[in-house]
């Protein structure tokens, strides 16, 4: 059984075993997070991104730890490169039972009056086309088999102004799209669900952070929870959806967000 640290090893029950699981994005951050964690539950991963040498190391170190694991490039926007990516999955391992899109993109975004339109149609096309397309191909996988279990990873900006006009705009999409695959797939075996995260500490966040002293501590006093989310707080509950514990969730929108959405405190105190 693969084995990420020593916490994880205490929480390991192969709660995946047996099935095969894409996760697009899934080089760095959230994504890689959640593959190295389907992998320790014993699941054959499919390590997917359009970086080749990060998203390889991936698929190294989980093989180096006992999992199984293969690369597939793609851009999910690239409605040939989506096909692909599920073409490839089955090929190498007979079934699609999990797929998790987690690619997206958000750099140059910003308020709506400053946003360059060719970052909108980026941002659209990787975040909700990318979304789209392989949902689409790998949804006619899963109604062969009569099952499977489809996590998109959206945003709390999907549910409340907060900023990144383009990219809230294509997390909404996401939201909608979910909730239409959950209805019109749930005859069919297949659940679709989606993880609205917080402000998650991943890789870029750090960068963004570091070129901004102190944006990290004001964020952080935002969050009722006194902290920023880590990629393995979305990853636990990716397993969660993809696993049979949610064999009776579909057309869900997990927040996953430390407090963020549940409200403000103004400073009154009523005692």
């Amino acid at each position: 059984m693969f084995s990420m640290n020593s916490e994880k090893d205490n929480r390991t029950s192969g709660r995946l075993n047996g099935k095969t699981a894409i996760v697009t994005g899934s080089a760095t951050g959230i994504g890689k997070a959640t593959a190295m964690l389907f992998a320790s539950e014993g699941a054959r991963v499919v390590v997917s991104d359009i970086d080749e040498v990060p998203a390889r190391e991936v698929v190294n170190a989980i093989v180096a730890q006992g999992g199984e694991a293969i690369f597939v490039k793609a851009d999910v926007s690239n409605p040939e490169d989506a096909e692909q990516l599920i073409e490839a999955t089955v090929r190498s391992y007979g079934q699609l039972d999990v797929l998790v899109n987690n690619a997206a993109v958000y750099r140059g975004d910003g308020n709506i009056l400053g946003v360059p339109d060719d970052v909108w149609d980026k941002v659209m096309a990787v975040n909700l086309k990318g979304t789209y397309l392989c949902c689409k191909f790998a949804i006619a996988q899963m109604v062969q088999q009569a099952r499977g279990s489809i996590v998109n990873i959206s945003s709390v900006n999907a549910l409340m102004g907060f900023s990144l006009t383009a990219y809230t705009a294509s997390k909404g999409g996401v939201e909608a799209l979910t909730r239409m695959l959950a209805m019109d797939f749930g005859p069919k075996g297949i659940r679709v669900n989606s993880i609205c995260p917080g402000t998650i500490m991943t890789e870029n966040s750090v960068a963004i952070y570091s070129e901004r002293p102190g944006l990290e501590e004001q964020v952080r006093k935002m969050y009722p929870v006194g902290r920023l989310g880590v990629p393995l707080d979305v990853a636990d509950c990716a397993l969660y959806l993809a696993s049979d514990a949610s064999a009776f969730v579909t057309g869900a929108s997990l927040v996953v967000d430390g407090g963020l959405t549940s409200g403000r405190k103004f400073g009154l105190d009523y005692t």
